[in-house]
């Protein structure tokens, strides 16, 4: 489907009046900015905050009606989102590259991880949907260069022009403080931060941070996969639920070789035979144990299956 030519025209004017944009060919795939972590929001001057969302970063390439869509990595998985590309080809303008995000929205609107895995794996597309927060090329003008708030004021526009379905601009706010404990509340990945007045630059750098929501719990220790002859690889988790012990998945980081060794030494008397899991569990590197210990960890999210998601390990207590 090829857009109108008004719309085209208006889409090419805002272009046009970016301060730094450069008349440019159209581009092949474009490393995409990488956000350095952090532990705590930053509250430098000149920063504008973003919700981060849980799901697969892609950049959209739009060329006379001609829909592409790359993952993080260059990967063409334009065949894979049907619905997200019918959308794009709605928006009013004839050569867009946008970065964005492609999230599952569950029930509550809020981006589900699990779900998105799932719903590639079934080839279900209803629930699909992109939020565009940076514009990189718009109708022969490279955007890059012009300061984030410019090329987020032009790409708002660029999608109000046309309300294409599914696909939605990425809200900035000014306090990031408050983001963070709104994204918090509502268990959300976490949010970004990002330099307002710089420009996109592909790779990693300090013009965009970002600060996670980890949820922290206690978990059941059940087993242990052991490293050398002193140390452990990972911990089987489970979590109770009445009087059952149920998988939670494992945990492979966040101790040190004394920590690990303490750990080990912690475990090894209470060595079982069989996994005390309700539901057996068979996992041959595994030494299962007595579940007499806890382990806390924090963790981003659980998984559909009850599965945690990038644990780490903080502390073991005796229950």
């Amino acid at each position: 489907m090829l857009v109108s030519s008004p719309l085209r025209s208006s889409s090419r004017s805002f272009a046009r009046a970016l301060p730094g944009a450069t008349l440019a060919p159209f581009p092949a795939f474009i490393q995409p900015c990488l956000a350095l972590p952090r532990t705590e929001v930053p509250t430098a001057r000149g920063l504008v905050h973003e919700l981060k969302l849980d799901g697969y970063r892609v950049q959209a390439h739009i060329r006379d009606g001609r829909v592409r869509l790359y993952t993080r990595g260059g990967f063409d998985w334009t065949s894979r989102f049907a619905t997200i590309v019918a959308g794009m080809t709605r928006l009013p303008a004839g050569k867009l590259v946008l970065d964005g995000e492609i999230i599952c929205a569950g029930q509550d609107g809020r981006p589900d991880f699990s779900a998105l895995q799932d719903d590639l794996k079934r080839g279900r597309h209803d629930r699909l949907v992109y939020y565009a927060f940076d514009l990189l090329h718009l109708d022969g003008f490279d955007t890059r260069p012009a300061p984030l708030l410019e090329r987020k004021r032009v790409l708002q526009s660029v999608l109000a022009k046309c309300r294409a379905q599914r696909i939605f601009y990425s809200e900035h706010f000014e306090d990031g403080a408050d983001l963070y404990v709104r994204a918090t509340d509502m268990k959300l990945e976490g949010i970004v931060s990002k330099m307002a007045n710089a420009p996109y630059r592909s790779g990693r750098c300090e013009h965009w941070l970002k600060v996670k929501c980890w949820r922290r719990d206690r978990f059941v220790v059940v087993g242990f996969v052991p490293e050398g002859s002193a140390g452990i690889l990972k911990l089987r988790l489970a979590r109770r639920e009445g009087g059952a012990l149920i998988y939670a998945g494992r945990v492979g980081m966040g101790w040190d070789h004394k920590t690990a060794h303490a750990i080990r030494c912690a475990l090894e008397p209470l060595a079982r035979p069989m996994s005390p899991l309700t539901m057996p569990l068979k996992k041959r590197d595994t030494t299962w144990v007595e579940p007499r210990f806890d382990a806390e960890i924090t963790y981003l999210d659980v998984t559909n299956n009850g599965m945690v998601r990038q644990p780490s390990f903080k502390w073991l207590f005796r229950r």
